[in-house]
């Protein structure tokens, strides 16, 4: 299972849907192309920010668990909190809107109904690694459950949805791909860099 599976089955994907208004299916798909952008995200925070335990702090301070949990709630998604994700992962709106148009260009979808999908998904990934990492507080077990969980979801018999890496990803590490190569991340900077150079 990929993680767009994990979170459609958390009720994260129709939970996104019914806040834009539009079909479950086409939420899933805007997920699947925005995904690795927004763990590119993460990885390059856990690069600069003391490894997979520093990523645990920032996620606790963004709010943890409850980011998930506000998805799922049946009022309004307060998108304000996701933006405050995609600010700490990307740095800029020119970042958001180069992977949300990114993400049109590979799918079709209308890259301003994308706009809109990021901060929930940012908030969606987020809340979902927190909550793994086993609560806000607790550092230490971050990394290890995280690992187990992220890596046995995206590491089990079916490939990633993005077709990128093998089927033996060994946990949160290999998820957001450590070692620097592969983010497709760089990928969308460096277009947002050429398009406004």
């Amino acid at each position: 299972m990929n993680l767009t599976d994990i979170l459609a089955q958390a009720g994260g994907i129709e939970s996104m849907a019914t806040d834009l208004g539009i079909p479950p299916a086409l939420a899933k798909q805007g997920a699947e192309a925005l995904l690795p952008a927004i763990l590119g995200g993460f990885k390059k925070q856990a690069q600069g920010s003391g490894g997979i335990e520093g990523l645990g702090g920032l996620l606790g301070q963004l709010g943890g668990g409850g980011l998930l949990d506000a998805v799922l709630a049946p009022q309004a998604t307060p998108v304000e909190q996701g933006n405050d994700v995609l600010g700490q992962i990307f740095g800029s709106k020119d970042v958001s809107r180069s992977v949300a148009g990114d993400a049109a260009a590979k799918t079709g979808i209308d890259a301003g109904t994308l706009k809109k999908m990021l901060p929930i998904l940012a908030m969606l990934v987020a809340g979902y690694m927190a909550k793994q990492g086993g609560g806000e507080s607790s550092g230490g077990g971050l990394g290890g459950m995280l690992g187990n969980v992220l890596g046995g979801a995206l590491g089990g018999g079916a490939a990633p949805a993005s077709g990128g890496g093998g089927g033996a990803l060994g946990g949160l590490g290999s998820l957001l791909d450590l070692d620097g190569d592969g983010n497709p991340l760089d990928d969308i900077i460096g277009m947002a860099g050429k398009l406004r150079g």
